[in-house]
């Protein structure tokens, strides 16, 4: 039987040790009031900030200062703000970049700055794609906040959409600086170690303020850069052979009682076994080259009046370079030889000597598991898949390279906040923002190679060990066919671009007015209005011919240290291009056309959403009592041009470079965009080519009404409780709302589309929240939180037919009709959680913090709800006098599922399998728990001058995804470790 590991034991320990060092405490503060006073700086000041911000506020809040960042081995926010209770991190290579909440996916988790929303960009091309609402926060560097305060309970006077909580980030501003002239100018060297590559870093700020603290200024700039490098090994493949399956011996014929004598098993006895399609292994080099900076203005003419005007601008080039070794078992057991790994009864037959062939299954281990639905299976744990003896060689894999050249993403906004103070009573306040996110890949290409041989051996091992591969009769690792056939040929090319934009423009207004009548202290209400636009663009340019020419000339062989960290003993060889010799293959492949017949319309979404809000809040205060009660009133109008397909035949297609064709019977048909058409030199345009689409425009508007109430009572002078009740929402994923329609048909029982559901509501949680926190000395705490969450309108993706329905063209006699849609449709979650923390100095300059959070999550279904972690936790030590300071973090997130947050509105997520006449759910892609630990040092050189060290990941944690099981290892990936090394000047 295995264990878990949960991270509960850590903080425990710390817990056991409470009442003794809380009583010293208490027995201290009663003799030391003095010691008190005096005034402390570096961590310890900004902990005490961070709980002073948290014991006051009506909200249960976590906080964290910029002091609390500058101690930190965090190069973003999302690196730090996954060291509080309740939040969790995806983490991408070298650093976090998305936050989810309370056990929940990053979409559902709203993040504001200076109290409006941001457009970030996703820099990898699969994100730039996906449409989720999950905000990147890799293009923001830590050194531009001031303070990140997360509200896990709501309250009326919050922006709307953060359905699991809600993150605001400030910024510095210039006149709450002590000097009239200081600044920062910090410089060093970034090193990653699987790479082995070492680059710069700089960063420096400037704060001015007149004499008389009326006008300032703060500019900053920043430039990081940083290599990474990332191993695996997967089950990633073509065709039918990525992921796993279950062995079927009716098709997979090779399989006999014949060629498994001596094993002890029939046939029949694999039938129903689970097994991998591939022993693939991936190896992915890129950089982070992140440029940008921040300027703010303050203008204070008097105590009345405070405008602040702030910009910041981030851009990251970040070029990459993926490879890809795959195998094909799946295809080598049917017989089936397409390059591609097709298995369609129309895909080619393997042939040897002028017959079929099956390929064996040799050496057979099968294990037992149980999957995370409960139900008893069995798995091929290892096994040679070879052809019978004498069989040529055939189609065993593929090798793949893909550069993504101009993959960038870039963040700015602008923001203008005024607060006017009209009288002693009643104060007036407006913020006006704009922001824009833009995420591009110029050119994603490369190119395909079928391997071919005899065989192929494989032995899986523990799911945080790279399993055991080798081929037979493959020849080696490189391109070109060897004289018996063996090696590699060349079957594919491929080049596209993606571009996404995001923006939104926002303008809200609020009234306090002070009431001071009883326990009534303040009202406040507002009004906020915000248009949102999305647009996600896809391009692909055209070949000039259908020969693949001999490929990009040389190659160049895998580092001879890869995949040294998974452990394991597999076949780690690969081969890939340069850079430079891809890109001149595809560029001499390409002919030119028109950027309007490279457009591929059958990949882009096109929206708006207006978001309208109206609030009142009433806060009140009388004795021991303390809070706030509100309601929200929320209007969502969602417009979306759907692509949709024209019926073959209905319109011809434009040649490039000429004037458009109309098309009659679609008047909004784009005839001028390539979509699948060829256009070879000397061969003629065939203006029946490729398909041909029109967007189909379509419109809803939601209601929702958000009341919330918060509750703060101070049980003893240090001892807080805390009650919390709202209504929250969060908005749907842009694709299942936007992406484009099917092919429409209409039968004798009506028409049907397949698509998004433009009909889908935002999600809405009804949440209660409990907590207690007992502050018991300075800078300590002890805290405990109970939540529930109820949610409705989660998505439930599928091509089910929903009640909503659109107006198109009937294809059998070109009139309009009413279609319904099938579509994703939506279905109720639950959350319920706890959390723990603790924080105390200890004896001397040490001092200690820990939390530990666990959320259980049920959708109706019964799926796992995707991006949610049961279990998370920190525990981090630090040290600090006059001279050093230093930190040692551990943070732990539990298993979840990896799948995207944005699957597409027609993705089967109710998929079933049926392994030996037994249903079940189709297995997920779990990520494995994952324990990760990082360190910071600074030493104070001089009042003025510090030298720090950090570093991340300093255990090189290996990173596992699994399907049904522990035993079903579906990937293994390492990203080395990060070390920074930087001077920090203030002035």
């Amino acid at each position: 039987m295995r264990i878990e590991r949960k991270p509960l034991a850590a903080v425990a320990l710390a817990w056991l040790a409470l009442p003794a060092w809380a009583q010293q405490d208490v027995a201290d503060n009663a003799a030391g009031d003095a010691m008190q006073k005096v005034e402390v700086t570096g961590i310890r000041a900004s902990l005490a900030k961070s709980l002073d911000v948290k014991r006051n506020a009506s909200a249960n809040v976590e906080v964290i200062t910029a002091e609390d960042i500058g101690k930190m081995p965090d190069k973003n926010l999302a690196d730090s703000l996954q060291r509080l209770p309740g939040v969790a991190v995806r983490t991408d290579y070298d650093e976090a970049e998305k936050v989810s909440m309370r056990g929940t996916n990053p979409d559902m988790s709203l993040i504001l700055f200076n109290g409006h929303a941001v457009s970030t960009a996703d820099w990898y091309i699969a994100d730039q794609n996906s449409s989720s609402r999950s905000t990147s926060l890799s293009l923001v560097p830590s050194s531009v906040l001031n303070q990140a305060v997360v509200f896990k309970t709501s309250q009326a006077n919050i922006v709307d959409g953060g359905l699991a909580g809600t993150i605001n980030v400030t910024t510095r501003k210039p006149l709450a600086q002590k000097e009239k002239v200081s600044g920062v100018v910090s410089g060093g060297l970034t090193y990653a170690d699987l790479p082995g590559k070492t680059a710069p870093d700089l960063n420096a700020s400037i704060n001015w303020k007149n004499d008389a603290n009326t006008f300032g200024f703060i500019v900053q700039g920043f430039a990081e850069k940083r290599h990474i490098r990332r191993d695996s090994v997967s089950r990633l493949a073509y065709g039918a052979s990525s992921g796993w399956d279950v062995i079927n011996t009716a098709t997979m014929l090779g399989i006999s009682d014949a060629s498994l004598a001596g094993t002890g098993l029939t046939a029949a006895d694999l039938n129903g076994v689970r097994m991998p399609g591939s022993m693939s292994s991936e190896f992915v080099e890129g950089v982070r080259d992140r440029k940008g900076g921040l300027l703010s203005l303050q203008f204070k003419p008097n105590q009345d009046l405070d405008v602040t005007a702030t910009g910041f601008y981030s851009r990251m080039k970040a070029n990459n370079y993926g490879r890809l070794t795959s195998g094909a078992l799946y295809s080598m057991l049917l017989g089936k030889a397409d390059p591609l790994g097709g298995v369609t009864a129309t895909a080619a037959n393997t042939a040897s000597n002028g017959q079929r062939v099956y390929a064996n299954i040799r050496n057979p281990v099968i294990v037992n598991e149980t999957s995370m639905y409960g139900h008893p299976l069995r798995v091929l744990k290892s096994a040679d898949i070879i052809f019978p003896d004498g069989t040529t060689p055939q189609y065993v894999g593929n090798s793949e390279a893909f550069y993504r050249d101009g993959a960038t993403a870039e963040s700015a906004f602008i923001d203008v906040d005024a607060n006017w103070r009209v009288n002693d009573d009643l104060r007036v306040k407006a913020l006006l923002s704009t922001t824009r996110g833009v995420g591009e890949t110029a050119r994603d290409q490369g190119t395909t190679w079928a391997r071919y041989g005899t065989g192929v051996s494989y032995a899986l091992n523990d799911v945080d060990e790279a399993p055991f591969v080798q081929y037979h009769g493959a020849g080696a690792n490189v391109p070109g066919l060897n004289a018996d056939g063996s090696g590699y040929a060349l079957v594919g090319r491929t080049v596209s671009s993606t571009r996404t934009v995001d923006r939104e423009s926002s303008l809200q207004l609020d009234l306090e007015y002070k009431v001071n009548w009883r326990m009534l202290t303040t009202f406040d209400t507002g009004v906020r209005y915000a248009d949102h636009r999305r647009r996600n663009k896809r391009n692909s340019p055209t070949f000039n011919s259908a020969s693949l020419g001999a490929g990009p000339a040389g190659y160049v062989a895998y580092p001879s240290d890869f995949g040294d960290d998974l452990k394991g003993d597999f076949d780690n060889t690969g081969f890939y291009f340069t850079p430079q010799a891809l890109k001149d293959y595809i560029a001499a492949s390409i002919r030119p056309t028109t950027p309007e017949f490279e457009r591929r319309v059958v990949n882009e979404i096109d929206m708006r959403e207006r978001q309208t809000a109206l609030y009142a809040m009433q806060s009140f205060e009388q004795d021991r009592w303390s809070g706030n009660v509100g309601l929200r009133f929320v209007r969502t109008r969602v417009n979306a041009d759907i692509v949709t397909p024209v019926p073959p035949g209905s319109c011809v297609k434009t040649a490039p470079g000429q004037a458009a064709v109309p098309c009659p019977a679609y008047p909004g048909a784009i005839t001028t965009a390539g979509d699948g058409s060829t256009y070879y030199e000397g061969v003629p345009f065939n203006p029946a080519g490729g398909l041909i689409y029109f967007k189909t425009p379509t419109g809803r508007s939601f209601d929702n009404f958000l009341p919330s109430v918060n509750l703060r009572y101070e049980l003893r002078p240090q001892m807080v409780a805390r009650f919390g009740a709202s209504r929250t929402i969060g908005r749907q994923n842009y694709n299942v709302l936007g992406s484009g329609f099917g092919t429409p048909s209409c039968t004798a029982g009506g028409c049907t589309v397949t698509g998004p559901n433009p009909g889908l509501r935002p999600l809405t949680s009804d949440n209660v929240d409990l907590s207690w926190s007992w502050y018991f000395a300075p800078r300590s705490l002890v805290a405990i939180d109970v939540f529930h969450s109820s949610i409705d309108g989660y998505v439930k993706t599928g091509t089910v037919t929903q009640g909503e329905t659109v107006q198109l063209v009937d294809p059998r006699d070109n009139t309009v009709k009413t279609f319904f849609v099938n579509s994703s449709s939506q279905q109720g979650a639950r959350i319920n959680g706890i959390e723990l923390a603790y924080e105390q100095p200890l004896w001397g300059s040490f001092g200690v913090t820990g939390n530990v959070s666990r959320a259980k999550t049920k959708v109706d279904d019964g799926r796992p709800m995707v991006g949610a972690s049961e279990w998370a936790g920190n525990l981090g030590g630090y040290f600090e006098n006059d001279r050093w300071s230093a930190r040692l973090v551990w943070n732990y997130r539990g298993k979840y599922v990896s799948s995207t947050t944005a699957p597409a509105p027609t993705a089967n997520s109710q998929g079933q399998t049926v392994i030996v006449g037994v249903a079940m759910p189709t297995a997920p892609t779990m990520a494995k728990g994952v324990a990760t630990l990082a360190a910071s040092v600074n030493w104070t050189v001089r009042p003025n001058l510090v030298l720090s060290v950090d570093a991340t990941n300093l255990t090189n944690t290996r990173r596992a995804q699994y399907r049904y099981s522990e035993e079903e290892q579906q990937k293994l990936d390492v990203s080395g470790r990060q070390v920074y090394v930087n001077v920090k000047y203030r002035f």
